[in-house]
């Protein structure tokens, strides 16, 4: 057992816990999280209290508060014949639903706070959907494992960013040094520049997201993972495929980005850009060669040549050959664990 042990610890530190067979989201990620559901669940009792009530009438209210939470929570366990107060062993549909609804009531019986009811039941909901992608998806092992490869990834993203980007790179030049790009995003605000990047990145993403399901049936052919994968675990193995691609898209777009600010610091000087802009650049830091335009403006061109980029390495033949063949080198060996990992389980059950 400690060797099957052993190839499962090695299978979540790859960010691949779904390749564990038996693996459950019950039993093996919300159970385990049981301490913290009951940190928060009880803390969210004082969603009872209101401030402006005298110190009595808060106190009755969390008195009610704690008995309309304990009596949920008797509910829902003698639902499942286990005793009325005690812990839950295995936290299940039931027991999650409660989790999200139970404290929500609390703010709209004891203050008739609706809107406050609905923002406790979308934090519990979303505090399970955290809890399943850091325990269930293994998010925090995908990003440390892609964060140990990053000097591979710069190296792998700085080659295909030579092959795939000059051309366009020539063409935002162009567009840097046109004043009608200047006006347009020097004068935007700031939450409309970080919607404009943020709409990139949507659209980058959806687009490898569309696309790394059949990237991940391709991955599993050529390494030959036997036996096939599963549908989830194909989506685990997807996932990690989706990080790395967004870390090469993060570091391109981090490079264009510095460099359009280095080109605009020495070749754009403030009374160029006052001109294009009819009125003088905003210095930061009290730097008279780095403007919150000249930010901007890069910013913009970044977020743009990262849709680019993400595009163009699943697209074009060539790119997204160097890519996957970077990305199987690295599953390689995560799925030959899993072969030996089933196999050692085939026969310690016969």
């Amino acid at each position: 057992m400690s060797d099957l042990a052993a190839y499962e610890r090695r299978l979540r530190r790859a960010g691949l816990p779904l390749l564990i067979e038996d693996y459950s989201a019950y039993d093996d990620i919300f159970t385990r999280a049981v301490p913290l559901l009951a940190l928060v669940f009880g803390f969210q009792v004082l969603g009872a209290v209101q401030l402006d009530w005298p110190w009595w009438a808060n106190a009755l209210a969390l008195a009610g508060g704690l008995a309309v939470a304990l009596g949920g929570l008797a509910v829902v366990n003698r639902s499942h014949g286990r005793k009325a107060l005690s812990v839950p062993d295995r936290v299940g549909p039931v027991e999650l639903a409660g989790f999200v609804l139970i404290p929500s009531l609390l703010p709209v019986i004891f203050g008739g706070q609706v809107v406050s009811a609905l923002v406790t039941a979308a934090g519990n909901a979303l505090l399970l959907a955290l809890i399943y992608g850091v325990i269930g998806i293994g998010l925090l092992s995908i990003v440390r494992w892609a964060g140990q490869r990053v000097v591979e990834q710069l190296a792998a993203s700085l080659v295909l960013l030579t092959r795939a980007v000059p051309v366009l790179l020539i063409f935002m030049i162009v567009l840097f040094i046109n004043a009608e790009m200047w006006q347009v995003f020097s004068d935007v605000s700031d939450p409309a520049l970080a919607g404009v990047i943020g709409l990139f990145c949507v659209l980058g993403s959806v687009f490898i997201a569309s696309r790394l399901p059949k990237e991940a049936r391709e991955l599993e052919r050529e390494v030959g993972a036997q036996p096939p994968l599963r549908r989830r675990q194909r989506f685990n193995v997807g996932l990690v495929m989706f990080v790395s691609q967004g870390l090469q898209v993060l570091v391109v777009s981090v490079l264009v980005g510095l460099f359009f600010v280095a080109f605009g610091a020495l070749a754009i000087t403030p009374h160029v850009i006052e001109v294009w802009i009819g009125h003088p650049p905003r210095a930061i830091a009290g730097q008279g060669w780095l403007s919150v335009e000249l930010v901007k403006v890069s910013g913009a061109l970044a977020a743009f040549s990262g849709l680019y980029y993400a595009i163009a390495v699943l697209t074009e033949a060539s790119y997204r050959e160097e890519f996957l063949e970077d990305v199987e080198t690295s599953l390689r060996a995560t799925f030959d664990d899993r072969a030996r990992y089933l196999d050692l389980r085939a026969r310690q059950a016969a």
